[in-house]
């Protein structure tokens, strides 16, 4: 990148441009892929608010104000339905279906799978995460059930792991009428939604539910959440990159502060087994389905991801791993991106495999 300075007209004035040494450090700026270095130096310069940057009620307000350029709203596409189940305390959770096309699939019963939004339990609807779920059924032939668990301040943290779960099990009662294979089931997520679905691994585990997959992406656990400084993490890439423009520490600890009230974090660690908040910590890694993780080389959970990784395997899991070079948190969003395009694949691939879909 350039190091001059270049101006921008706003208004009457020019506006001093940012450069990428002005977001990066250069520490950051040696390992960050230079597409993404130029994306975000773009970024940076259009004057884009970060959702964590504005009060929740502003957030919560004006939804679309807000959303990620990469949301799209599918309701009423083709072989795309709205639905609701009903989690363990009754509340309702919406979902939203894909199913395949048939002249291309067959007519099915398919595969099935539950994918968990990201967001750090605060953000993320049934549109953030839908170019995804159409990749995953169009590529792997499968039905993608998105589930829109409840997220945090509104609701106390764990209800989430209550709402996939009872995800998982309505899929399993009404294989009939989604037309699914109620023995051919994988589950996944990004972020947020990877710790959830790591979470569901192990209550499928000890409910004696079958997993195809589990396929967890940039999974983080919430300790990072509860600390009061980066630097008091044991992860090194937490320290490392806690300060780069994708998923800062400001937005790590906006998620802690609206996840773990500290007036009510005693509360809260009360209500759940001790490892729902830092599966790294579960006491059974005895019996759990093939896991596919993905990290991101430029991304402070890439070290705790790939630590869970490497705990699947010393206890007998089938595991595949891989770390994605030079990319941030958020990479498989970014729709101009090559490793956005592996990404997309190697999900299809991880998909086909887990449900002999062809």
């Amino acid at each position: 990148m350039s190091a001059s300075t270049t101006e921008a007209p706003v208004g009457d004035q020019l506006k001093p441009q940012k450069k990428a040494e002005d977001i990066f450090t250069p520490e950051l700026l040696a390992v960050y892929h230079p597409d993404v270095v130029e994306y975000l130096v773009k970024t940076a310069n259009a004057g884009v608010t970060a959702q964590h940057e504005v009060a929740i009620e502003d957030v919560r307000a004006n939804p679309s104000k807000y959303a990620p350029p990469w949301a799209q709203d599918v309701t009423g596409q083709e072989r795309v339905v709205d639905k609701e189940i009903t989690s363990k305390d009754g509340a309702k959770i919406p979902v939203k279906v894909y199913h395949p096309d048939p002249s291309v699939f067959g007519q099915g019963p398919y595969g099935v799978h539950l994918n968990f939004h990201g967001g750090g339990f605060v953000f993320g609807d049934l549109n953030h995460e839908s170019q995804l779920c159409l990749s995953m059924r169009d590529g792997a032939g499968i039905v993608v059930i998105d589930v829109n668990y409840r997220h945090c301040p509104e609701t106390v943290w764990g209800k989430c792991m209550e709402d996939a779960w009872a995800a998982v099990l309505w899929a399993r009662a009404s294989a009939t009428e989604l037309n699914i294979n109620s023995d051919s089931i994988s589950i996944g997520g990004i972020s947020a939604g990877a710790h959830i679905a790591i979470v569901v691994q192990h209550m499928a585990r000890d409910a004696g539910v079958p997993l195809k997959l589990c396929m967890a992406t940039v999974p983080p656990s919430t300790a990072g959440l509860q600390l009061d400084d980066y630097t008091d993490s044991p992860f090194p890439s937490f320290r490392d990159f806690a300060l780069g423009p994708v998923l800062p520490w400001a937005r790590i600890h906006f998620f802690g502060k609206h996840c773990y009230p500290r007036d009510k974090l005693e509360e809260i660690r009360a209500m759940w087994p001790h490892w729902w908040f830092a599966p790294l910590n579960a006491d059974n890694w005895r019996g759990l389905c093939p896991t596919f993780i993905r990290t991101a080389e430029c991304d402070p959970l890439r070290d705790e991801g790939e630590a869970y990784a490497r705990q699947l395997v010393a206890g007998g899991t089938k595991v595949t791993m891989k770390r994605y070079i030079g990319c941030p948190h958020t990479f498989m969003f970014f729709a101009w991106f090559s490793e956005k395009k592996v990404y997309d694949m190697d999900s299809i691939i991880a998909l086909k495999q887990a449900h002999a879909s062809r």
